[in-house]
């Protein structure tokens, strides 16, 4: 029997389609190559992207010379530019503005040929020091409301180079996707004087049925109602709502569990395309109560079509209890 399942924070609705139940072996991955030629990201190259805005592990050297371990450039081809005022119009009942913003590529490893999951925590650490720094720089520009912080893996995910690397984009409006979950966590709120990410972790270390692993400072669960086989949420253990204010110590142990979670789905699925996205508190807000900022790894295992896109439903074939039991079993 198919299942309905309500996400407690979006209520948005998530069909466990059991009867088409799959092996993580069923799921149809495309076989990663890595083709090489001309790669603008590699080192040496540097003069073929725009001026770089950070940079850590390079030692000597000019700017935007090779030697270095992360590297953040503005995107070459940006959906927004940093140039500009938004001069907000209104046409009719329709509103306009310009499209100001900022939108860098972190480009996370000199090395062409390693994945994200195949990154030691002592490389990978770089690129989350990186988007905490990069996010409080542009904080400090008044146009920009929200930072989005993003990575695609694998062509089914929308990666257009193999290099690894990630992106951010700066908005000057809040996503309505980070407005609902924030509308619905205050909701919750106030109904309960309680913060409901902080709800879903006690519930989850309790049950221990969607718990994939944790440290001192994170925990990855496989989220109640997902809207796809083997998402995973990484979600601090203590409340906070700013990404931005994590320290070193944070950090560090955020590095742990997300190469942790990302080796694990590796076993599990050799290669799975994936994306992940930051979900954090708008720019300069104050800390938020009702708020808990988190990464979503959302792997994509099944296609959208046209039931989803009409109906905003997601039909998932595995349930996360399942597909938890696979991750936490599965031998590193």
């Amino acid at each position: 029997m198919p299942e309905l399942r309500k996400d407690p924070i979006l209520g948005r609705w998530i069909i466990i389609a059991q009867e088409r139940g799959k092996r993580p072996t069923d799921f149809m991955v495309e076989e990663y190559k890595v083709k090489g030629g001309f790669c603008p990201l590699c080192p040496g190259h540097e003069k073929t992207t725009p001026d770089e805005v950070l940079v850590y592990g390079r030692n000597e050297g000019p700017a935007n010379s090779s030697g270095w371990q992360t590297r953040v450039v503005p995107n070459k081809y940006p959906a927004l530019v940093i140039e500009g005022e938004l001069e907000k119009q209104g046409e009719g009942l329709y509103d306009r503005m310009n499209g100001i913003g900022a939108h860098e590529v972190i480009i996370e490893n000199p090395s062409h040929e390693k994945t994200f999951a195949a990154l030691s925590p002592e490389e990978m650490i770089f690129t989350f020091r990186a988007f905490r720094d990069r996010i409080r720089d542009l904080a400090q520009d008044e146009r920009f409301r929200y930072v989005m912080v993003f990575k695609n893996f694998g062509k089914a995910a929308g990666a257009s180079l193999e290099h690894s690397h990630s992106q951010l984009v700066a908005l000057p409006i809040v996503p309505r996707r980070v407005s609902s979950e924030l509308e619905g966590s205050l909701s919750y709120y106030k109904y309960k004087d309680r913060c409901i990410f902080c709800d879903i972790i006690r519930q989850e270390r309790q049950q221990d049925i969607r718990r994939v692993c944790e440290n001192d400072y994170f925990v990855t669960i496989t989220p109640y109602a997902p809207r796809s086989p083997f998402e995973m949420w990484i979600i601090p253990r203590y409340h906070h709502s700013n990404y931005a204010a994590q320290d070193e110590n944070s950090l560090q142990a955020l590095t742990d569990i997300f190469s942790e979670s990302l080796r694990r789905l590796d076993a599990c699925i050799p290669n799975a395309p994936y994306n992940f996205v930051l979900h954090t508190q708008p720019l300069r807000s104050p800390q938020l109560d009702h708020y808990h900022w988190h990464f979503e790894i959302v792997p994509k295992l099944t296609s959208i079509a046209g039931f989803e896109w009409g109906t905003g439903f997601y039909i998932n074939p595995m349930p996360p209890e399942e597909t938890c039991k696979y991750l936490k079993e599965v031998e590193l």
